[in-house]
């Protein structure tokens, strides 16, 4: 093989474009060049070659180079069986063979190329391009103007596999068809005329003009229409369209039609910086509503409903960190009643953090809106600020660790009760090992606290109110835990048994004389067992002496974990405790808890809490969470019973639910999933509920194809409910989303 270099000559790869039947979108044969085999020449305005053989008739004034040619020019690369160069006419060709390698990694294959003498523009037969970012185009026939724009006649293009999982050649998903079509380099967008789109190889669909970008770019466009079916709104129509204000920003604006109802539209803007990110999403439209339809009243006029969901959030240095998120809605039931969310509370927060190694720092603020039919706004709590800070000191006093906490609360109502905290707490805690292996941790605990409150009697419930006006409390607690992991072998594996022993004693506290702002929901669990407070927040204290005792297994197999942890507590003294009846801590001895947890390779996942009544054995807890299966068939099922047979008033209230989803491969591509939730609450385990012992609250099902290329679905879902003009029914959605195509 020779190599020569020539100068002022270039090899124009006009190909980046694309083919026209649809065999001719299957792969070449031929390999593409490599840099190493057509390497780049010293200048620019030099083409370097190699061939087998060169030929060169000085009567005709033609140069033929022929044999595993190969060129280069500026990172552009070409490969052929013989190029032809006529110097009378100015006309190359390229013949037999052809790959062509961009500077932007697109390939492109073809019979023959044709060049003008200005070696920069030109016409290709035959052609196929591969684009590095995604997807093929071919063309019968296509050329070349000098600014790189592509111009392809008779061209189809898929995003999509042409072969299958044998390397057999196949039909892709699907492809658009174009009397014309025009690749853009410098916009990286291609352009149809006489569009039309083919699905599954079904008959053609005729298309307007069209237009998208390649690969994962993003550009001002169309997205992806979605379509709906519901009782309420009828027939809904989606189409997004996509403006990219620029490379990190741009703005969604979906106009969603109905036959029953007036349109809503949807905006939506993101933008991302160096610092961080942000979101904004605002619905509005105009529609009758009922908030509450318990009233008897239905509001019958046409009102603005609109909902804004914003979330941020930006790292201002390694340590320092801002997050934000708004959520407000105009009414109870319009996230519902247009199947934007299910939540019955939205909460606005915001938090500015600094964290590093030994320090924490938030100074945050939020708010809550409910969205419950029965709940009154002015109730809702609205937290600013909210202030924390702690320390740890590391290795001081025979090895241990202290950390300081400061924190401030202000909670203000429009209707109910108003609370301010303020404490300041000290931790110490030390640990050492025996010369029989138990560990043994020695914990001191040390807080005084302030609170001011106001008009306590808009609280509901007693136990929550405090009393009003300013108070103090001093809390201290003194704890010593005790573990003694035991390891060995066992069925091939290793186990682990660690008994545990804890005692806590803490000094009598004012407890209900303060709000109970964060400490509402108690119950006796796995999590806070061993826990030096069994209340969750600050506002209520265990002030009691108590003995905790326990044990934890862990078996590990190859491919299979098991843990399981047990226990209960004693409490050492007599005094009357806060905690009410139904958490299981109520009397000296508490109820039993415990979880169980199984994993099995990647393939079933169970986790099992429980909760048995000290006396009777009764289930007063019972929590099952499993998986099943692989990521394209699995089965999930939660199970929760709360039957802590409560006496009074309290936010955690008993139930009983089981929650089922599930999704079975059918075929390589097809699938079909489900979801449900059923109450199975009645007036025996809770005397407020009003569900009949089974209450399906909704379900969802629905048939997904998905290859590498598209994903097409029907999905249909009911709910169960009513609530003002969100009433029960069922509602259908289609969903069509194509790689490449939607902008």
């Amino acid at each position: 093989m020779r190599s020569f270099l020539l100068a002022s000559c270039a090899v124009p790869l006009a190909c980046i474009a694309g083919g026209a039947a649809a065999q001719t979108l299957q792969d070449r044969e031929v390999a593409p060049p490599t840099v190493a085999e057509a390497p780049a020449p010293a200048s620019d305005d030099q083409v370097r070659f190699t061939a087998d053989q060169l030929e060169y008739d000085l009567e005709g004034d033609v140069v033929v180079a022929s044999g595993e040619v190969r060129m280069s020019r500026q990172g552009e690369r070409l490969r052929a069986d013989k190029v032809t160069w006529d110097r009378n006419t100015g006309k190359v060709v390229a013949t037999g063979n052809i790959a062509v390698t961009n500077p932007d990694g697109d390939i492109a294959y073809g019979d023959q190329i044709e060049l003008t003498d200005s070696l920069k523009d030109g016409l290709v037969e035959n052609m196929l391009v591969v684009l590095n970012q995604g997807g093929r185009i071919a063309a019968v026939r296509g050329t070349r103007a000098e600014n790189g724009t592509v111009s392809l006649l008779q061209a189809a293009y898929t995003p999509c596999a042409v072969v299958d999982t044998e390397g057999c050649p196949k039909e892709p998903s699907w492809k658009i068809t174009a009397v014309r079509v025009t690749y853009r380099p410098d916009r990286k967008r291609v352009y149809y005329d006489g569009a039309r789109f083919n699905l599954f190889g079904l008959p053609s669909l005729p298309l307007p003009r069209l237009s998208h970008p390649v690969g994962g770019g993003s550009d001002s466009g169309l997205l992806s229409p979605s379509f709906r079916i519901g009782r309420v709104n009828g027939l809904e129509a989606a189409v997004p369209y996509y403006w990219a204000i620029g490379e990190n920003r741009g703005l969604t604006v979906t106009p969603h039609v109905f036959t029953s109802v007036l349109p809503m539209l949807e905006a939506n803007y993101r933008q991302l910086d160096t610092t961080g990110a942000f979101s904004i999403t605002g619905y509005a439209t105009a529609s009758r509503r009922s908030d509450d339809v318990n009233s008897g009243v239905t509001d019958t006029t046409q009102a603005f409903r609109g909902y804004i969901d914003g979330i941020g959030r930006f790292q201002l240095s390694p340590e320092w960190s801002l997050s934000t998120s708004l959520r407000l809605v105009t009414d109870r039931t319009f996230l519902r009643r247009y199947d934007i969310s299910s939540d019955d509370r939205i909460r606005s927060t915001v938090a500015l953090e600094r964290v590093d190694a030994d320090s924490y720092f938030s100074l945050a603020g939020w708010a809550v809106q409910t969205l419950r039919q029965n709940d009154r706004q002015g109730l809702q709590p609205v937290a600013l600020p909210e202030f924390d800070y702690r320390r740890i000191f590391r290795n001081i006093a025979f090895g241990g660790n202290l950390q300081v906490q400061a924190n401030t609360l202000a909670i203000s109502r429009h209707a109910g009760q108003d609370t301010q905290r303020a404490f300041a707490a000290a931790k110490y805690d030390v640990s050492a090992l025996t010369r029989w292996g138990q560990e043994v941790t020695l914990t001191a605990y040390a807080r005084a606290d302030a609170y001011n409150t106001n008009d306590p009697l808009a609280t509901d419930t007693p136990s929550y109110r405090g009393l009003d006006g300013f108070r103090s409390r001093a809390i201290g607690a003194l704890a010593v835990d005790v573990r003694w992991p035991l390891i060995g072998e066992a069925f091939g594996g290793v186990q682990r048994l660690t008994p545990r022993f804890q005692i806590v004693a803490s000094p009598r506290i004012e407890n209900l004389d303060i709000p109970n702002e964060d400490a509402r929901a108690v119950d006796l669990e796995d999590s806070n067992l061993f826990a030096l407070n069994r209340f969750a927040g600050y506002d209520r204290f265990e002030d009691s002496s108590r003995a905790t005792y326990g044990a934890e297994w862990n078996l590990d197999l190859p491919g299979l974990a098991i843990s399981t942890i047990v226990g209960q507590s004693y409490r050492l003294n007599e005094r009357p405790s806060i905690l009410p009846d139904g958490t299981g801590l109520s009397d000296r001895f508490s109820d039993i808890v415990g979880r169980t947890q199984v994993r099995y390779r990647d393939f079933v996942a169970f986790t099992y809490r429980y909760r048995f009544d000290k006396d009777s054995m009764a289930v007063r807890r019972s929590e099952v969470d499993a998986t099943v299966g692989s990521h394209t068939t699995y089965a999930l099922a939660g199970y929760l019973r709360l039957n802590r047979n409560i006496k009074g008033l309290e936010d955690l209230r008993d139930r009983e639910e089981i929650r089922l989803a599930g999704r079975v491969q059918l075929a390589r591509f097809w699938s079909v999933f489900g979801s449900t939730i059923i109450d199975l609450t009645d007036n025996s385990e809770d005397i407020f509920s009003i569900a009949d012992g089974f209450d399906p609250l909704r379900h969802r099902v629905g048939v997904e194809y998905e290859d590498d290329c598209l994903r097409l679905g029907l999905a249909w879902k009911r709910e169960y409910t009513s609530l003002g003009d969100a009433r029960r029914g069922d509602s259908f959605l289609l969903t069509l989303a194509l790689t490449n195509l939607g902008r």
